[in-house]
């Protein structure tokens, strides 16, 4: 197979000598020795994967490396958001160094956001840093945590608080592999889509209001557009604004209040992050309206096209009990706040903006709203 075959995106991203390119395209994983050559210094690569995935796909990536001549190793981690935590990272560092990886040699992420996190934090503190690459499996990971060097584990105080940017050397995207999703992970990867449009681009927004549920039922086509234009999208952001110290920022649409939703639902699958960023992009929409940055009609056909797709847009929706004051606690430690008070993105569909020094008693107020229902 050709390095061009099924290749129909490639998005770069521009970093200066930290640059790589994104390459979508149907069917992929069968060429993957051939694409990640390219960028591999020395020819041995760790596969470290999920046990889901590993099912999956494990021996498909396995065999394309290998027949490009290439050794690989691999490590299967426990599923789910579990898995990045201070014991799953130390555990794999400490196998990553008993296989004697050295410094030219390529990690390889081969699953949802989950593993590229963990991976990609470990490529960075391994030897003070190796090379790695993301071949994202689920929608999430392919239009958001794959791109832009963002990697980190949770801790108990929040999501993604221990971690480093650092920049993937390429990332590799098969929409064929989308197909082996559960239909809720689909439905939560969906969320992140959606959030480009609300951010900055209202046409895409559009865009998804009629083809949205194409993408959630498995149209190849409208999957490959949606994550292209997803990728173009963060691609052009970050690299604006490479460590978020002010437009990177708007990435984090609706994951303030996501965030503290998925913490105080412990990371044990009862809430998705995706469906949390669904359901806190309607708390930041509401929020906005309270305040006057957007209208009823914004919030309204939002969270129609949110429901037209199967997404949950109420904490309401959430089989778990929640205290507003909760949440509001988990707030104060997102990685957002800027001294000490919470960094909100807020505004109509198409113009979000940041916003801080927002009265707490009326994000209070939207958390309220949103439990009650």
């Amino acid at each position: 197979m050709s390095q061009n075959d099924n290749i129909l995106h490639t998005v770069p991203v521009d970093l200066g000598n930290r640059s790589y390119d994104i390459l979508i395209g149907d069917g992929l994983l069968g060429a993957l020795g051939v694409l990640a050559s390219p960028v591999i210094r020395q020819k041995r690569v760790t596969i470290i994967t999920d046990e889901n995935v590993a099912a999956l796909h494990l021996d498909a990536a396995r065999k394309a490396l290998e027949g490009a001549e290439i050794k690989v190793d691999d490590i299967i981690l426990p599923a789910g958001e579990a898995t990045k935590s201070y014991d799953q990272f130390g555990k794999l560092l400490d196998t990553l160094l008993s296989t004697g990886v050295e410094r030219k040699d390529t990690l390889l992420a081969l699953g949802g956001g989950v593993i590229g996190d963990i991976t990609g934090f470990a490529a960075a503190v391994l030897r003070r840093g190796v090379d790695f690459i993301q071949v994202p499996t689920s929608l999430l990971a392919q239009v958001d945590s794959s791109v832009g060097g963002k990697t980190g584990i949770n801790t108990s105080f929040g999501k993604n608080l221990v971690g480093a940017f650092y920049q993937p050397r390429r990332v590799i995207i098969d929409i064929a592999l989308l197909s082996t999703l559960p239909h809720r992970e689909l439905q939560a990867g969906y969320a992140e889509v959606v959030k480009y449009g609300l951010i900055d681009n209202p046409g895409f927004f559009s865009w998804l209001e009629e083809n949205g549920e194409a993408v959630v039922d498995g149209d190849t086509h409208a999957q490959a557009y949606a994550v292209a234009e997803s990728c173009k999208a963060k691609a052009r952001i970050v690299a604006e604004d490479e460590f978020e110290t002010n437009k990177r920022a708007l990435l984090n649409l609706g994951h303030t209040f996501g965030h503290a939703l998925e913490a105080e639902c412990g990371y044990d699958g009862t809430l998705l992050h995706g469906e949390g960023v669904a359901i806190g992009m309607m708390m930041a929409l509401e929020l906005s309206m309270r305040m006057g940055l957007a209208d009823q009609a914004d919030l309204a056909r939002a969270i129609g096209h949110l429901e037209a797709v199967g997404l949950k847009t109420k904490a309401a929706q959430i089989d778990r009990p929640l205290d507003a004051d909760k949440l509001l606690s988990h707030m104060a430690q997102d990685k957002k706040v800027d001294a000490g008070e919470i960094v909100f993105i807020l505004g109509p569909i198409g113009g979000a903006g940041t916003h801080k020094g927002i009265d707490l008693d009326l994000v209070r107020q939207v958390l309220h709203s949103s439990i009650k229902g």
